[in-house]
């Protein structure tokens, strides 16, 4: 006899998720449903509108994931109309990108992952000469004496004393799945307050290149960022030299502060190999050391991997209406007014027509036998895809990319793992962190070669060839593709006649948080579900762990905005 477990909403994310488990009498999860519990529907308002404009539209999508949204709309754009782009801006965009990439994961892992693994209020049980000890054993930051940690120590217990815990309230404390020691647990407690400070310096990267933050400036043709090294106004030598400082700050926390402390944590979970799913990996590629066409020279390799086989990675075509589907058998949506079991639309082609038809609030659960979520379900060739920084990771392995292999085989070697154990919720969260390290490394030599270009000369950002309308050709077609921190996103644009025809957007939640499709095939959150077991059905934390190692954005997935009014809607079922 199988008993529904409902956690809504899901927590610690971006938007708003909710998710519902069958678990057997041992509470073992058997069967899982995600649902997206917002709608989106930001393309019907961008349609109409000036193509070179509707990036500025789109970025409002997240608060979060502002930079991505932004960068996929323009590349759409210069894809239809065959804009390149000089190799400034593209530098500069690799930047931005690589900045929110980093800020993305340091503060997903210490402000909303690492308390599924953290037990905040053992902490007052650490030894801090003891967490002092193990802190200069890992790691050279200079943060890391006893006087330091007790004083910490001392903030947590003000705090729990009080009854009022503030940003650690509703945690499951001293739930049995914790396994750290209280010293660990106040090591990154620590560091949770010190990742506090330290992302709101990274971000600044996008105020000097972008001139705000968040929702930083983009033009079609390249980068708004005046370069004029000797004068005041623009991006002058000062302010390159501060976003080359920023990303030697931003080097130093990731490799002396998140690193150590990721292996520290993951090592006393080697054994919570759970939450895998569907091990179909999807990554669109991107960060190419000539410009984004250039697939072959990405370095996040472009590849699909079928049921985790790493001998075969499946080239993919975002234009290939064969390749790329959205499908809405469990969705709240039709297509031309209809549903027919089966119906996927690629998203040149796709439609956002509302249709809720799930149950009157108040209710306990959904009816998932049929439709139950706003979000679609998109599908590569009709297989479900989990998409995110373990894809990629996966995908740079099996394509032999060398600093790819050396950081995964180094660091398994270290925790004495197998390959096979990255296919987990721990694998995700530890592939997050080696990503990181690659990326800053990326960004310090991305910036170099900015130097290095504006010193032979060229200060150059910004492309206007075939800027004007009445030269584009009455019908085109683009899709704007990247990788976003949360994993593959696209941006397909219609235009006709100059202006927008249609609009389509499918962000890495989508494919992650997708419902079944017409097979019955389950999304990534859904498989990675399934097998697990929860100790407490009360305090699921384990459904939390699973979750939260995607680093799901619903805000992203599912969006509306009043036509009429251009107003923002909240929905209240029923």
């Amino acid at each position: 006899m199988s008993e529904r477990i409902v956690v809504d909403p899901i927590t610690r994310i971006e938007g708003h998720l909710r998710v519902e488990v069958d678990i057997d009498e041992n509470g073992v999860i058997n069967d899982a449903f995600s649902s997206g519990t917002a709608v989106r529907g930001l393309e019907l308002i961008v349609r109409d509108r000036d193509p070179r404009e509707v990036w500025a539209y789109v970025q409002r999508i997240c608060g979060v994931c502002t930079t991505v949204h932004a960068l996929a709309s323009i590349r759409s754009v210069e894809d239809a109309l065959q804009i390149k782009i000089p190799r400034n801006a593209h530098l500069i965009r690799d930047i931005m990108n690589e900045a929110l990439f980093v800020h993305d994961h340091v503060v997903h892992f210490y402000h909303l992952h690492a308390l599924d693994w953290v037990d905040v209020v053992n902490s007052l049980k650490a030894d801090p000469a003891e967490t002092s000890r193990i802190a200069q054993s890992i790691s050279n930051w200079p943060k890391s004496s006893v006087g330091y940690f007790t004083d910490v120590q001392n903030k947590i217990k003000k705090l729990v004393d009080s009854g009022q815990l503030g940003i650690f309230a509703n945690g499951y404390w001293g739930h049995k799945a914790y396994k750290l020691p209280p010293e660990i647990n106040l090591l990154a407690v620590a560091h949770y307050l010190e990742a506090l400070d330290w992302q709101k310096e990274i971000v600044k990267i996008h105020t000097i290149f972008g001139g705000k933050n968040p929702h930083p400036n983009y033009v079609v043709g390249g980068m708004a960022t005046p370069l004029n090294i000797d004068g005041e106004n623009g991006v002058n030598a000062e302010r390159l030299y501060q976003v080359s400082d920023l990303i030697d700050q931003a080097n130093e926390f990731v490799n002396q502060v998140y690193i150590p402390d990721l292996l520290a944590i993951g090592s006393f979970y080697k054994d919570w190999t759970y939450g895998g799913g569907l091990n179909n990996y999807l990554c669109y590629g991107d960060f190419s050391t000539t410009d984004i066409y250039d697939t072959k020279n990405y370095r996040m390799p472009r590849g699909i991997i079928l049921n985790g086989n790493l001998n075969e990675i499946h080239d993919i075509d975002l234009k290939d209406p064969e390749q790329i589907q959205e499908f809405i058998d469990r969705s709240w949506y039709t297509y031309d007014g209809k549903k027919f079991e089966g119906d996927g639309k690629h998203p040149f082609y796709g439609e956002t027509e509302f249709n809720y038809t799930g149950p009157k609030a108040p209710y306990k659960t959904l009816d998932t036998d049929k439709e139950y979520s706003w979000i679609k379900a998109p599908r590569w060739r009709e297989q479900p895809m989990e998409t995110g920084p373990l894809a990629r990771l996966m995908v740079g392995y099996a394509a032999g990319k060398q600093e790819i292999v050396d950081i995964v085989d180094d660091t398994l070697k270290r925790l004495a793992l197998p390959l096979s154990a990255l296919q987990s919720a721990i694998g995700r969260t530890i592939a997050r962190g080696l990503e990181t390290v690659l990326i800053t490394d990326w960004m310090r030599k991305d910036m170099d070669e900015l130097f290095k270009n504006i010193k032979l000369g060229d200060q150059g950002t910004l492309n206007q060839t075939n800027w004007d309308p009445e030269n584009w050709p009455s019908k085109a077609q683009g899709v704007g593709w990247m990788e976003a921190p949360r994993g593959a996103l696209g941006h397909w644009i219609d235009i006709e006649d100059g202006k927008t025809k249609n609009y389509q957007a499918v962000v890495p939640s989508t494919w992650n948080a997708s419902p079944r499709d017409y097979q019955k095939k389950l999304g990534a959150y859904e498989a990675a579900l399934k097998g697990t077991k929860l100790l407490n059905k009360e305090q699921p934390l384990e459904i939390m762990r699973i979750i939260h190692s995607f680093d799901p954005c619903l805000a992203c997935a599912v969006h509306l905005t009043d036509l009429e009014t251009k107003n923002s809607t909240e929905i209240r079922l029923g």
